[in-house]
């Protein structure tokens, strides 16, 4: 054997080591890896912890919206879902405002209500004027909650402007929705070529979205009517031939929950959890695109009964690189010379991953960011659920703007109770992580 020979097959032997090597590591751990290497940024401040337990009233921390105070930046608010718990209303220091309860159960043996996502309207016109509107979803009651906005109202800023006729989403009766295949997640839309203001809302453990039309009703309150459904897929063809379904519960279906709209080119983003990211047209006419998969998409796994649990089989590959199930919160970071990002929360790996808004780049993955503690009493965000962003001044506080997000797992927290609240990231961190 010559000597180039002998070098070859060194080297041959070299590489297939590596190879084996890399597959002998867990998908896991690879995962981890990959969110090692992105960039971190660290909050500025977080809201009072809470306690998904009956001592703290059922309160678990979801999803967050950023209200702009045009007139007085600085006095700007974070809205947020407690689910049970209902609403709060936050200040820029991360305090307290305003606390709503969720609307009580319709009778003794249905469900509670309780929040799941929030999002905003401004200049909603009403029978008593335009305003500026949160608007949440009750998964409790199968319906939309609506909420006029007045920073400076004595008594808290928020009030309930929801008419009290308004329908389910979904159910056609209480046993339906107690059933709690209701409204899920939520994402507003005003089209700028009619002013006419929409809700697409999704349906927990089924594939739907719902196209609402927001309408005004007597006495400044608020209602609805649903225009049209769209059902994604719940199966999919893999590239060996066969067809796969995430792996769950029996009878649930790959929900969606984290949404938003481009309101630039009316597209809709909606994070199918165990799927992957899908575009579509926000009116739901036309073909929706998958534009980006979770990592775990084909890989087949088998429910226990006994664990409630899945267990996965052998990874085939077929997966995305970018993103770890669930694929939870979406928000829209938009810049002023059109350019911006759709942010998704990747709950399966504390990641946040940045897509280009703009369709000619075809949504490409432009980076990624983990928020991370700032200190031993200020910690960062893990299997973070909602998100919201807003590039705009918003007084000293947050002069380059805001990124709010939800952490599971608040820490040091409080013994062994579930503890949930909200981070706030000074926008310019994110902006340059995003850059580098």
């Amino acid at each position: 054997m010559n000597r180039s020979t002998i070098v070859r097959s060194a080297v041959l032997t070299v590489t297939t080591a590596l190879a084996a090597a890399a597959l002998a590591v867990p998908a896991e751990a690879q995962h981890r890896a990959y969110a090692d290497t992105l960039p971190a940024v660290t909050p500025r401040a977080e809201t009072p912890v809470l306690h998904d337990d009956d001592e703290g009233g059922n309160a678990d921390a979801d999803d967050p919206a950023i209200w702009r105070n045009t007139a007085a930046p600085g006095r700007s608010l974070v809205v947020a879902t407690a689910k049970e718990g209902g609403l709060r209303v936050y200040d820029l220091d991360a305090r307290l405002v305003q606390s709503i309860a969720a609307p009580p159960a319709a009778g003794e043996d249905d469900a509670p209500g309780r929040f799941n996502n929030v999002d905003l309207v401004h200049g909603l016109r009403l029978s008593s004027g335009k305003a500026d509107l949160a608007v949440t979803s009750d998964r409790g009651h199968d319906r939309l909650r609506f909420y006029r906005i007045d920073r400076d109202r004595a008594g808290g800023p928020l009030t309930d402007v929801t008419d009290p006729a308004a329908p389910p989403v979904f159910s056609r009766d209480q046993a339906e929705i107690n059933d709690q295949q209701t409204s899920y997640g939520l994402a507003t839309w005003t089209d700028p070529a009619t002013g006419k203001s929409y809700a697409l809302v999704s349906r927990r453990e089924r594939t739907s979205i719902a196209l609402l039309e927001l309408l005004p009703a007597a006495e400044g309150k608020v209602t609805y009517r649903k225009l049209r459904t769209l059902d994604l897929p719940s199966s999919f063809r893999v590239p060996d031939g066969t067809s796969w379904s995430p792996c769950g519960e029996p009878g649930e279906l790959p929900q969606v929950e984290g949404m938003v709209v481009d309101p630039a080119n009316g597209m809709l983003y909606a994070g199918q959890e165990d799927i992957g990211v899908w575009r579509m047209r926000a009116d739901l006419t036309g073909t929706p695109k998958l534009i980006d998969k979770v990592r775990e998409y084909g890989v087949p796994g088998v429910y226990d009964e006994e664990t409630e649990e899945c267990t996965p089989g052998t990874d085939p590959g077929f997966g995305g690189t970018k993103i770890s199930a669930d694929v939870e919160g979406l928000t829209l970071l938009t810049e002023s010379d059109g350019d911006g990002y759709i942010l998704a929360s990747s709950q399966g790996d504390n990641t946040f991953a940045a897509y280009d808004r703009e369709l000619e780049d075809a949504n490409e993955y432009e980076g990624g960011f983990r928020v991370t503690a700032a200190n031993d009493t200020l910690d960062g965000s893990e299997e973070c659920d909602g998100a919201a962003v807003l590039n705009a001044p918003l007084g000293s506080k947050y002069p380059n703007g805001l990124l709010v997000v939800q952490d599971g797992h608040d820490a040091p927290g409080d013994g062994d109770r579930d503890s949930t609240n909200f981070k706030f990231v000074d926008l310019g961190k994110v902006m340059d992580a995003l850059d580098d």
